[in-house]
């Protein structure tokens, strides 16, 4: 018969407006991510903090997602995701804005607390985000829909990695860790000065962001986002939703593999500058250049790994991928020279699939408890907010021996990154052997 075995359209033509404008979201929300990252490395060395202190910006920052998503999530219920958009962006350049009292401040406590802040906005803009994508056309290419989507939250991020490079990171005071301690000692108000202009440095970025963002919300508060299934029900049952999520076994795997996947790119992404750092001895700068071509290297696989999609199973291809990202973590282990860099870098093409395709089979099926459950996959990007702190420190602690093997604390805290892959690699097996999910 004509047409009985077309595919169904990945997006149809009264969907293209509502598709484009929320999928500039993911742009937008790439580019908080990885401004940020390179920040780690730039706290720890203007306030001379730790590895474990400076990591808590990781904390504050995915902490926002993982507090907020349910309360997100029973808003948008109540209300609309158009409504979970815009209270996403109002709190977004709200927390960006709260960098300006931070810097005049110099108290890194209000750093973090404008970092909470925006990513509340953040949880709110995903928990809206990701659904309605997944909502706007048919079920059947509802994950490859959300791929296509998720594509763009790369190039935000790789924006934002060149502005951090460009605009912070080149133009932080150069000098040492080692010399700002005897400058903190000696000359107390000249290490306050050169603190205040690093800091100010940081916050300018930060407050052009603020204002982008806010002109992006007079934009979606203008603009007519059509409603879709289930909208319209608006009674909150969230007792009885929760019963029914945690009795799904596919969803509540992929709430934890969600949870180890994001806590593996975190660590990744913010530790690679330390890494080239402390174990090739490349200057901070450079090392955010090596974390742009992780970046690229993610956005290019994340097009190949979206096309593969119409031909392999997704859970296949989820382990697969996982499997590689172990292996490739192995040799940023074991590795010692600028190959150890390149395994590390490579890990990217790896993990581009990943968050999307976690999301999409986790919510598959599940009607009108996909917002809710759509709240406990956010959630888990607490794995971003908890494990970074643990990855600083260990960095902190001193070289580990085993017998005649030396490894540096840098490279073994590269093992929790080798657990996540370990964990991820087999939901993608169980969810091509166990729970029979082949396509979504």
């Amino acid at each position: 018969m004509e047409g009985a075995h077309k595919h169904p359209p990945v997006l149809t033509r009264e969907f293209l407006f509502p598709f484009a404008l929320v999928t500039t979201l993911f742009a937008l929300w790439g580019f908080a991510n990885d401004v940020t990252n390179p920040m780690v490395a730039a706290f720890k060395n203007i306030l001379l903090i730790s590895n474990f202190q400076s990591s808590l910006v990781q904390f504050a920052f995915y902490g926002g997602y993982c507090v907020m998503a349910i309360p997100a999530a029973l808003f948008i219920k109540r209300f609309s995701y158009k409504s979970g958009l815009l209270m996403g962006l109002l709190l977004y350049s709200l927390g960006c804005f709260l960098f300006i009292p931070s810097g005049w401040m110099m108290a890194f406590w209000a750093f973090l607390l404008a970092y909470f802040v925006m990513t509340c906005g953040l949880s709110f803009l995903e928990t809206s985000a990701n659904p309605y994508i997944l909502a706007l056309g048919p079920e059947e290419t509802a994950t490859r829909r959300l791929n296509f989507a998720q594509a763009f939250n790369p190039i935000g991020s790789l924006t934002g990695m060149w502005v951090a490079k460009t605009f912070i990171l080149r133009r932080l005071d150069p000098m040492p860790e080692a010399e700002r301690r005897i400058l903190q000692q000696t000359n107390p108000e000249e290490f306050l000065k050169l603190a205040h202009h690093d800091l100010d440095v940081i916050v300018a970025p930060y407050a052009a962001l603020g204002l982008t963002v806010f002109v992006v919300l007079i934009i979606f508060l203008i603009a007519r986002l059509p409603r879709v299934a289930g909208e319209g029900n608006r009674n909150i049952d969230f007792l009885g939703t929760v019963r029914r999520l945690v009795r799904n076994g596919r969803y509540i795997e992929g709430v934890i593999a969600q949870f180890f996947y994001v806590g593996v790119q975190i660590m990744c992404w913010t530790f690679i500058i330390q890494y080239a750092e402390y174990e090739l001895g490349i200057k901070k700068e450079i090392g955010q250049l090596y974390n742009m071509y992780a970046m690229g290297t993610f956005v290019t696989f994340r097009f190949i790994c979206t096309y593969l999609l119409k031909y392999v199973s997704p859970g296949g291809l989820l382990f697969t991928l996982a499997t590689g990202g172990f292996l490739l973590i192995l040799g940023t282990i074991f590795i010692p020279t600028i190959w150890g860099l390149y395994c590390l870098i490579a890990v990217s093409a790896c993990m581009s699939l990943m968050f999307p395709t976690i999301y999409g089979i986790a919510l598959k099926g599940l009607g009108d408890d996909a917002k809710l459950g759509a709240a406990g996959l956010i959630m888990a990007i607490g794995g971003g907010a908890l494990m970074p702190p643990i990855q600083g420190w260990i960095m902190d602690q001193p070289a580990f021996r085993y017998g005649s093997l030396v490894l540096s604390s840098t490279r073994v805290s590269f093992a929790l990154p080798l657990i996540c892959f370990a964990v991820i690699a087999l939901y993608g097996y169980r969810t091509s052997n166990v729970h029979g999910h082949r396509y979504s």
